[in-house]
């Protein structure tokens, strides 16, 4: 099954599921808007503007109001969190969300709490999310900066786990918010039944990597790109050409892992078999909604997918950007 759920978006980007699953937020990426979609009947309803957000659209950048994720709390502490771009930085905050308040006026003023993420014309990462663990992870790009990826002291090219004050959650393998090292530009994350983290990173120009996570683990930017028998390097699980693929966001539904394919215009599903792929790569959807970027998981077998055909890297088509509900299996 296939449909439609909203359209007429600029870049939605960022999508977090409620709780009690009745609804999506939704942020869009060059206007720092962001909305509420009701998952039976597609309305749409405002709940206001994150100040301070900077997009870079027109010089084709990917800077502006990215990831968001809703606090596991959510139903007694009504916190979200967003992960955006001002001029000088890339930062996370979190916001009050008032549901009984206007349409238009129902967030709060963004309280920071990490600052000083490496910001870029391109490669600002953004995805954030909770673990099973319940800590808050982002996702953050090298910003075109290719050493700060091995530079453990940068928060440029990692995975960072944090609580939800923006400190290093217990357990993180040096000591600060890093979790991994060694990334190009990762905008997704997901954890499978089984509480193994995946990610999708997009490549430079061999190859875009779908990741299984570790611990600490250096992922070889800018030594490495794509499968690598590197010494000290996590090889990816699957690798494309960036032409086929270059995946912004990837969900787990149905024993699979599903990438969103901007220039490859298409939807991937990796069949898995615990860490390890369970049969090839297919495509879905292949042209026929163009640049597909978001994927996040309603349940076991529906996924919602965006386009991004307003993000300044193609003409967009009638009622771009949308929202499509995907049933798989």
């Amino acid at each position: 099954m296939l449909r439609t759920l909203a359209t007429g978006l600029d870049v939605p980007w960022g999508l977090a599921l409620l709780p009690d699953r009745s609804g999506v937020l939704v942020t869009t990426r060059d206007d720092g808007l962001v909305r509420r979609v009701d998952l039976s009947s597609g309305r749409v309803t405002l709940l206001g503007q994150v100040p301070g957000v900077v997009s870079n659209v027109a010089r084709q950048g990917e800077g502006g109001l990215l990831g968001i994720a809703v606090s596991p709390r959510f139903v007694t502490d009504r916190t979200v969190f967003v992960y955006f771009s001002t001029a000088a930085d890339n930062r996370i905050a979190r916001l009050a969300y008032d549901p009984t308040a206007p349409a238009g006026r129902r967030l709060g003023i963004p309280q920071v709490i990490v600052r000083g993420i490496p910001h870029g014309v391109h490669h600002n990462g953004g995805h954030l999310a909770f673990g099973p663990d319940g800590y808050l992870w982002a996702t953050t790009g090298e910003a075109g900066n290719r050493p700060l990826a091995q530079d453990r002291s940068s928060l440029g090219g990692k995975i960072l786990r944090m609580t939800t004050a923006g400190r290093p959650a217990p357990g993180n393998p040096f000591g600060s918010l890093v979790w991994s090292f060694g990334h190009r530009n990762v905008e997704g994350l997901a954890w499978d039944a089984a509480g193994r983290l995946w990610s999708a990173e997009f490549g430079d120009h061999l190859h875009d990597e779908l990741n299984l996570i570790r611990r600490g683990g250096n992922y070889g930017w800018p030594q490495t790109e794509g499968k690598t028998s590197a010494p000290g390097i996590v090889s990816p699980v699957v690798q494309w050409s960036p032409d086929q693929n270059s995946p912004s966001h990837v969900a787990i539904a149905a024993g699979s892992a599903w990438l969103g394919g901007l220039r490859g215009e298409r939807l991937w599903r990796v069949p898995l078999d615990g860490a390890t792929p369970a049969g090839e790569p297919q495509a879905f959807l292949d042209g026929r909604y163009g640049r597909l970027r978001s994927v996040l998981a309603v349940d076991a077998r529906t996924l919602l997918v965006t386009t991004s055909n307003r993000d300044g890297r193609t003409s967009p088509r009638a009622a771009d950007d949308r929202i499509l509900v995907v049933r798989v299996s």
